[in-house]
């Protein structure tokens, strides 16, 4: 991916995949907008949830983030995946 492809500024929109060690139940979807959540279980047989999709802005990420930190859920990784404009391009 050139640098172009990956610029991104603050208060525009992104696509991002995240991981958290834990169940998240599917029945927090809307409370985290527009990220889609599923499931699955690593080598070592803990469960592994990932939200994934676009976030308005960063001041969002750092809120699914917070949420995600304040149900105890620990953060094992936060992707850049793309710009939800340029793609449309």
């Amino acid at each position: 991916m050139s640098e172009e492809q990956r610029s991104i500024k603050p208060d525009q929109p992104a696509v991002y995949r995240i991981e958290v060690q834990g169940a998240l139940d599917t029945s927090w979807e809307e409370t985290f907008g527009k990220l889609r959540i599923e499931h699955q279980v690593d080598r070592r047989g803990a469960i592994i949830t990932t939200l994934t999709g676009e976030v308005p802005d960063q001041a969002a990420l750092a809120g699914v983030l917070n949420l995600t930190y304040s149900l105890g859920m620990p953060l094992l990784s936060v992707e850049y995946l793309r710009d939800p404009i340029a793609a449309a391009l």
